[in-house]
């Protein structure tokens, strides 16, 4: 069987002290000290978001609005570009 799988966009971009980190599409932000610890903070902030998103019936998915897309306007403080692979499982019991 397989499972729905989906792949977000996130991006790591240098700060004047660290790195934040954003999911564009479901606006999830996080930050680090490192590339590597922002990239962490970010997937584990984008898996908390969709999990309480399907637990209180919200949308999961709320691209972050062009006008704030790091690409337009701090293409040069955009450090790195990744995907995340994101994968729905459906478990049925009674």
């Amino acid at each position: 069987m397989n499972k729905e799988s989906f792949i977000f966009s996130g991006l790591i971009i240098k700060e004047e002290k660290g790195y934040s980190s954003l999911c564009l599409d479901v606006d999830v932000a996080s930050q680090g000290d490192t590339v590597n610890e922002a990239k962490t903070n970010l997937i584990e902030a984008v898996e908390l978001y969709i999990e309480s998103a399907i637990e209180n019936n919200l949308p999961i998915i709320r691209s972050v609005p062009a006008v704030e897309n790091p690409h337009t306007n701090r293409a040069n403080d955009v450090v790195e570009t990744f995907n995340m692979n994101v994968d729905f499982q459906v478990k049925i019991y009674a």
